[in-house]
């Protein structure tokens, strides 16, 4: 489980806070984060990681402090950001020196990723289009089999047959035990996979709940003509998406889009009323 305690950090310039006062239980599962630039998102993962000391708060993961750095806490962890670097010319040269840190590193699971990309891994990294590159950090980082992997823009420059490759590749690997953050602005993308979503906006949490009990309490659908009742409503290609509380008793598909806008318009709190609302209900 991970633990988020009332986490805030501020950076020198500018001075509002980048994250303010996050607090989050986030179990294991694919969790979605979604946010507008400049949310706090990508500062969050680095917290999360222990890789940016809180100016408060704390991130535990089952109990242990990840700014503390123990090496029993970082095995467990990876934060791939959309602009890694490495030290050697090519993928394999990496992992040599780098998954002796990483007890559950799978060495089959990386060749198998690799070839799903159509890589080999001695490709020259620096020579690769950013597209190309995000694959070669992706085949390793999902073999690594930590307990949490936090994914910035996993499926930037990644073309539609990559995107599939990518969503296999997690859905085969992610073990039940494990957690994943994926920080994005393409929603689509992975749409299959998300057992959660958490929302930030202005270094604050709005959301942090998942899918199932998003879909057991409202329902998102698409008509010709406006329904009477919604909660929140986008009209897109003719089609009136909208929010709706959901009275049938039965799980809908979760448009992550139309509740990521919901929740950054004045429909906000109307919307989280009906979230935050305790349920009888557990999956």
């Amino acid at each position: 489980m991970l633990t988020l305690e009332n986490l805030s950090f501020r950076y020198l310039k500018p001075f509002d806070n980048a994250v303010d006062g996050v607090s989050a239980a986030i179990p294991c599962g694919i969790h979605l984060l979604l946010g507008e630039n400049g949310a706090g998102k990508t500062t969050l993962l680095r917290l999360m990681a222990g890789l940016l000391p809180p100016d408060s708060g704390c991130c535990l993961i089952d109990g242990e402090d990840t700014a503390e750095r123990r090496p029993s806490v970082i095995r467990r962890i990876f934060f791939l950001p959309d602009d890694m670097q490495i030290p050697t010319r090519d993928i394999r040269g990496f992992a040599e020196i780098h998954s002796c840190y990483y007890p559950c590193f799978d060495s089959d699971v990386f060749d198998r990723n690799l070839a799903e990309f159509g890589l080999t891994g001695h490709e020259d990294v620096a020579s690769l289009s950013l597209g190309m590159r995000h694959k070669t950090f992706l085949a390793y980082v999902i073999a690594l089999g930590v307990d949490l992997l936090l994914l910035d823009e996993p499926a930037n420059g990644l073309d539609i047959t990559s995107k599939k490759a990518l969503r296999t590749m997690l859905a085969r690997n992610i073990g039940e035990n494990q957690t994943v953050i994926i920080s994005t602005h393409t929603v689509s993308d992975l749409r299959e996979l998300y057992d959660g979503l958490i929302v930030m906006s202005h270094g604050r949490l709005l959301l942090c709940c998942p899918t199932w009990e998003i879909a057991g309490k409202v329902r998102c659908i698409a008509t010709p003509i406006p329904p009477v009742e919604r909660i929140f409503m986008d009209q897109e290609a003719g089609m009136f998406r909208s929010i709706v509380v959901n009275d049938t008793g039965e799980a809908s598909d979760v448009n992550y889009g139309l509740i990521y806008s919901a929740l950054l318009s004045p429909a906000r709190d109307g919307l989280l009323s009906i979230l935050n609302t305790e349920s009888d209900d557990k999956e």
